[in-house]
């Protein structure tokens, strides 16, 4: 069973986090090197921040990146979702499918709560609660 982000999603989450951790407006460069990544896989990343509104991008040689959302407000699925698409809690854990009533596997109806209990723990998950103390 494979359950999994990708890499754009860890870098959104791991640039909001250090932009909290900063507290300031920080250039693409240094926060790209902050999180391990370039400059121009960062902007890609920060797309779907940017554009749900929890951080401000600023161009130009004074611009860079803040922070304008409070982190508590601001949901581990929350970002999934913003980075990846909304979640599919009807999709077939078989095959890329939507499930079907007449044909579900054996496991759907464990899957489909497992997958409730994820997403819920997710969406209960705010990111101020991943910030290192």
């Amino acid at each position: 069973m494979r359950l999994e982000i990708t890499r754009r999603t860890d870098l959104a989450t791991r640039a909001l986090l250090e932009l909290e951790r900063l507290g300031r407006r920080t250039k693409s460069a240094e926060l790209a090197e902050r999180v391990g990544t370039t400059p121009g896989f960062l902007s890609q990343a920060m797309a779907a921040p940017v554009a749900a509104g929890w951080v401000r991008s600023e161009p130009g040689p004074a611009g860079g990146y803040s922070l304008v959302a409070d982190l508590a407000d601001v949901s581990v699925l929350d970002v999934i979702e913003a980075t990846e698409g909304p979640t599919e809690g009807g999709r077939c854990v078989l095959e890329d499918r939507e499930c079907a009533d007449g044909s579900i596997c054996a496991l759907h109806q464990p899957w489909a709560r497992a997958r409730a209990v994820l997403t819920q723990q997710l969406a209960d998950s705010p990111l101020s609660s991943l910030v290192a103390s």
